[in-house]
């Protein structure tokens, strides 16, 4: 089906069409960063930076429409440069100076957190109001927070300072952007695989039959584990909700409902251990410019470990006892 057949059909929801829309967006600043990079003479390592966004914002824009083979052979192209580490950043000239950052603060205070919020907002209707994707309704809420920030300082947020901030965005961030949406896929393709199955062979053979207790245990712990091995509870869940969730814990009469959102939050007290989430512990570290690599998650292994044992003893008192 092409473009024009797919928004002209019926049979694909607006949710659907919005959603193309939204992977036009992103696909179109990835390439704006790739098209710049490769005008910064400051950047040692422009050609292939500009080649890997470029590929990315090709594949956003236009993934859905090419054949399965030229998706995958551009994908292959699109590791190359990271690979070879030939995606950087030059000069960081969109970066605010210290009299900017403190005028900015003059101007707004507390105000700034105004636009952020109203992404939160935006998405919250979407998601409780209509049957629109939730990733439609982000974009929505960024696009809502940009008129806010606009309005509060129409001379300084501009079009173009939100296209230089977003290229800046990306530099700093780098190929590491794409790891969420890798891991996302990584867990549908386990899924597939038939990953849970096997789990549940191997945790069969420890677990003694019907102890729902020491199933939730193993659960739990199961969850915080491989979502420390995907870097995504959504990822993990999937699968380990089939290997031990489903056959050790809900068989027994759990309450789907208590058990699936407990499991969730301990996955992500796994998020919280792990470089591998990377939007959560990788990249606040390339914002903040912190020495320490791993700072973030160092910070974060004790409260993750005490939430982890409250969510293990919440389930247990919540569905077997």
């Amino acid at each position: 089906m092409g473009v024009i057949e797919f928004f002209q059909s019926a049979d694909n929801t607006l949710s659907a069409k919005l959603l193309e829309v939204v992977y036009l967006i992103i696909g179109l600043v990835c390439i704006y960063a790739g098209v710049r990079n490769a005008r910064d003479e400051t950047n040692d390592k422009r050609v292939g930076t500009a080649i890997f966004w470029c590929i990315l914002g090709v594949l956003f824009v236009i993934g859905r429409w090419i054949p399965s083979e030229w998706a995958g052979a551009l994908v292959v192209a699109l590791v190359i440069s990271p690979i070879l580490k030939q995606v950087g950043m030059g000069a960081d000239k969109a970066r605010p100076t210290e009299e900017e950052v403190h005028a900015g603060y003059k101007d707004l205070g507390a105000k700034i957190f105004v636009p952020a919020f109203s992404i939160g907002v935006v998405a919250l209707v979407f998601a409780l109001f209509t049957k629109i994707s939730s990733l439609v309704g982000i974009t929505v809420g960024v696009f809502v927070g940009m008129v806010i920030l606009a309005a509060m300082r129409p001379k300084h947020n501009t079009a173009k300072v939100y296209l230089e901030d977003s290229r800046r965005m990306l530099d700093i961030v780098g190929p590491l952007i794409m790891l969420p949406t890798l891991l996302a896929i990584l867990g549908a393709t386990f899924t597939a695989a038939g990953v849970g199955d096997v789990i549940s062979d191997i945790v069969g053979a420890v677990i003694p039959q019907g102890n729902m207790v020491v199933g939730i245990v193993v659960y739990c712990i199961g969850m915080a584990i491989f979502t420390m091995i995907m870097g995504n509870a959504f990822a993990a869940i999937t699968v380990m909700t089939v290997g031990i969730g489903a056959p050790f814990v809900l068989s027994l009469g759990a309450d789907p409902v208590v058990v699936g959102s407990l499991a969730l939050t301990c996955g992500y007290c796994g998020t919280l251990m792990t470089p591998m989430a990377a939007n959560f512990n990788i990249v606040p570290v390339a914002i903040l410019e912190m020495d320490d690599e791993y700072g973030v998650i160092k910070k974060q292994v004790v409260p993750a470990l005490v939430m982890l044992a409250f969510q293990i003893v919440l389930m247990v008192c919540l569905v077997a006892l």
